[in-house]
Formats: C-alpha cells, sequence, structure tokens
C-alpha cells in the first residue's frame, strides 16, 4: 500500500467531483424513468428501451474521450499543453461528428431502430415520440461530455458540480411541469419528459463552455483551439485511444443485444430490469469516479517515466476498489425496497421480479469494482487499452451475449438466472484482470518527445 497521504489526497480530489457529477447525472437519466413510471408499465418500458439507446450513445462518446484521457494524462505529466489542445480539439471534432450522424439517423428511422430494443406493439409506440426528441439533447451532450472529460485528464475536476446540479434542477423542474402539465401548460407525458432532458444538456453545455475559456485558469484555451488539429496525434489517438472508444463501443452494442432480449420478455421484466438497473448505476457511480483518478494518475507517472510508482499505485488501487467493490454491495442490497418503491403505478408483479433481480446483481458489483478499476483506471491510464479492447470482445460476444439468449428463448429458463447469465462475465473478468497486472507488459508510454 502506498503511505503516501498525497496520493490518497489526490485520488479523492480527482474522483470526489466526478462521484457527484456521476451521481447527479444519474439521477438527470433516472429522473425521467421514475416520473414516467406513474404512466404504467407499457409507458415506462418505452421509455427505458429508448435510453437504451441512449446508453449506447452515450458509452460512444464516453469511450471516444477516455481514449483522449490515455494520451492527455501522460501528456499533462509532461505538461506539453500544446500537443494536450490540439487532442482537445480533435476529440471534440469527432465526437460532434458522431452526435449529428447518430441524431439524423433517428429522425429518419426511428421505429425501425427502436425496434431493435423491443418487438412489444405497445411499448414501441409508447416510446417512439420521447425517442426522437430526446435525440435532440444528444448534440449538447457530446461536446459537453467531450469537455468535462478531457478537463478531468489534467485535474481540472469542479466544473462536473456547477453542471450536473444545475442540470438536475433543471431536468426535475421541468419534467415536472411537462410530463404533468403544472404552471398553466398542457400535460405532454413522455414528449414532455424528452424535452425537459434536452432543456437540460443545453443549459449543461452552456456552463460548460463558460468555465473552460473564461473561468478556468489551469490550461489556457480560446473557442478557435476547437478547430485546431494535428496529424501525427491523430494516428497516436488512432493507435492508442481509438482502441478505448472501440471497446466501450462494442461494449454498448453488447448491451443493446442485452437489451433487445430483456425487450423481448415482456413489460413486466423490462420494467423490473429499469429499476434493477438503475439502482445498479447508483452502486457503480463512485467506483467508475475513482477509476477517472485511477487513470489520471497512473497515466501521470507512465508520463513522467515513473514507473516504479506506477506499480505502487496500481497494487494501492486494486486493493482499495475491492474493499469500495463490497461496500457498493452491500448498499445495493440494503436500498433495493426504498428504491423500488420510488416507482410509483407500477404493477406489483414488476415491483417483486426486482426484488428478486437486485441481490443479483448486487453480487456481481463486487468482480465488476474490481475489473473497472484495472481495466478503466490501470491498464487504460498506462497505455494497455488495446488488451482491455480484446478481453471485452471475447467475453461479450462469445460468453454473455450468446448464454443470454440461449437461456432466454432456448432452455426457457426462468427470468432471474437469464439476468445472471446477461451479468456473467462480470463473475470471471476480475481474474483476467488481475494476472494481467502481475507482469510488466501492461505499462506503455505513448507519449511523443
Amino acid at each position: 500500500m502506498v503511505r503516501d497521504k498525497s496520493f490518497y489526497q489526490t485520488l479523492i480530489r480527482l474522483a470526489l467531483p466526478a462521484a457527484v457529477q456521476g451521481f447527479i447525472s444519474l439521477l438527470v437519466n433516472q429522473a425521467d424513468t421514475v416520473m414516467v413510471s406513474s404512466l404504467g408499465d407499457a409507458t415506462l418500458a418505452g421509455v427505458a428501451q429508448a435510453n437504451s439507446a441512449t446508453a449506447f450513445f452515450t458509452a460512444a462518446i464516453s469511450g471516444m474521450v477516455s481514449g483522449s484521457s490515455v494520451l492527455i494524462a501522460q501528456y499533462w505529466g509532461r505538461k506539453d499543453e500544446r500537443r494536450i489542445r490540439s487532442i482537445f480539439a480533435m476529440v471534440s471534432m469527432l465526437c460532434m461528428a458522431i452526435s449529428v450522424a447518430v441524431f439524423a439517423a433517428i429522425q429518419i428511422w426511428p421505429r425501425w431502430l427502436l425496434g431493435r430494443f423491443t418487438d412489444i406493439p405497445g411499448v414501441l409506440d409508447a416510446g417512439l415520440p420521447y425517442f426522437r426528441l430526446v435525440a435532440v439533447s444528444y448534440l449538447p451532450f457530446a461536446l459537453s461530455t467531450a469537455l468535462i472529460g478531457m478537463l478531468r485528464s489534467v485535474e481540472v475536476v469542479s466544473v462536473t458540480l456547477y453542471t450536473t446540479a444545475v442540470a438536475l434542477l433543471t431536468n426535475v423542474g421541468l419534467n415536472y411541469v411537462l410530463i404533468f402539465g403544472k404552471l398553466g401548460l398542457p400535460a405532454m407525458g413522455v414528449t414532455g419528459a424528452a424535452l425537459a432532458t434536452v432543456i437540460s444538456r443545453c443549459v449543461e453545455l452552456c456552463i460548460v463552455w463558460w468555465y473552460l475559456f473564461f473561468k478556468q485558469k489551469k490550461i489556457r484555451f480560446i473557442p478557435a483551439d476547437l478547430l485546431r488539429g494535428d496529424g501525427v496525434l491523430w494516428s497516436d489517438y488512432v493507435k492508442y485511444g481509438m482502441p478505448v472508444g472501440l471497446g466501450d463501443i462494442q461494449w454498448a452494442l453488447v448491451g443493446v443485444g442485452k437489451a433487445a432480449i430483456i425487450g423481448r420478455l415482456g413489460s413486466t421484466m423490462i420494467a423490473a430490469n429499469t429499476i434493477t438497473t438503475g439502482l445498479m448505476e447508483l452502486g457503480r457511480v463512485f467506483s467508475s469516479s475513482l477509476t477517472i483518478g485511477a487513470c489520471v494518475m497512473i497515466g501521470m507517472t507512465v508520463g513522467a517515466k515513473d514507473y516504479k510508482k506506477t506499480r505502487e499505485y496500481s497494487n494501492t488501487i486494486q486493493i482499495l476498489f475491492v474493499c469500495v467493490g463490497c461496500v457498493m454491495a452491500l448498499m445495493v442490497f440494503l436500498l433495493r425496497g426504498p428504491y423500488a418503491s420510488l416507482y410509483g403505478n407500477i404493477s406489483d408483479e414488476a415491483r417483486r421480479l426486482a426484488n428478486t433481480l437486485i441481490p443479483i446483481g448486487a453480487l456481481t458489483l463486487i468482480g465488476t469494482t474490481y475489473h473497472a478499476s484495472c481495466f478503466i483506471g490501470i491498464n487504460r491510464g498506462a497505455g494497455d487499452s488495446r488488451f482491455v479492447f480484446i478481453v471485452d470482445l471475447l467475453c461479450g460476444w462469445l460468453v454473455v451475449l450468446p448464454l443470454s439468449a440461449l437461456a432466454a428463448f432456448v432452455w426457457r429458463w426462468p427470468l432471474p438466472m437469464v439476468f445472471l447469465c446477461i451479468y456473467i462475465d462480470q463473475c470471471f473478468k476480475w481474474i483476467i484482470a488481475f494476472f494481467r497486472l502481475r507482469g510488466n507488459k501492461w505499462i506503455r508510454n505513448v507519449t511523443r518527445e
């Protein structure tokens, strides 16, 4: 274990704002589903399946940004601001291009795309109005996520508190007014929920933009910098950062496959899964934030070529995350009843099923938290993103999806067993992560002199 107090102080300083941001961001996303649950199982299921598409988009954007953190953190260890500004520009343009393409596809083929997640007519019809309108929020969300994620890599973290707090208040307030028709406005139902999300994301981007160019002083930026790329760094990003993005995208595609399986098991299973995964996400939010801090700290030591410190940090981070995983799993288990009660007008059957699924999900959180600290925090920060990509690729496409599909549609296992199959990789990926970090192949300095 590292005995230097500054290590723990820096880790908490990087992780705590990100944890608050992640927690509030989840509340923003879940405000729609919780409030819409008062409209019944079918409507909740429709919005939940539309949000599965949003989760895929979010993973794609987050993957592109995480790929940049591999380079930025190591260049930050060398204090090379010129190259950091170039990477900011490249990734911002890439994220905006992805968001425009996804938005256009949803406007042209909304029914076909949402139909990939469910074939239940009532659920599909309920989710379509929400799906088309909430896609507008992808545009401001892509740019704000890119800028926030890259600022974290240079240890600028306070902006996350401002943006997400305002976004939460805006989204919840507008949800109440627009969904239920308050303050003299008509009740818009799911359309109101989508409109509230769009407005809150626009507000979030405005705050991030102001903070980046006019408030923070850690790294100098002007708006024109976002239009200046670097051909050499593009090749480095493709080699070292793109595997992170592609890994997150392909894992998001696995998530699409999972959602498609669940979406064909009935509205009760969809509603119960929505409640379960919502609580699991809350359980993961703190550990995910710690991985951000771990990635930056590992990357800085590798960029500075202090490999002894890299290994010391790695060993300590692994121990910390085992403890965090146990605490998060216990928290999710204990909160299962109160959390499920937040979803108002859902059926008793869906509520009972959720109370059965949540303990299964809580158990998998221990393995998830440990391997996330290794793969997302340590391996990626050390430049070992290609290995992480290969592991996720094999586990998702050769284990999780085939086993889940067989359990659901061929063997006809009970719904809790199908749910366990969907998360079965979280029960063994920690073993792969543990043995990878026992050697030296995972440390790769990707900076240029």
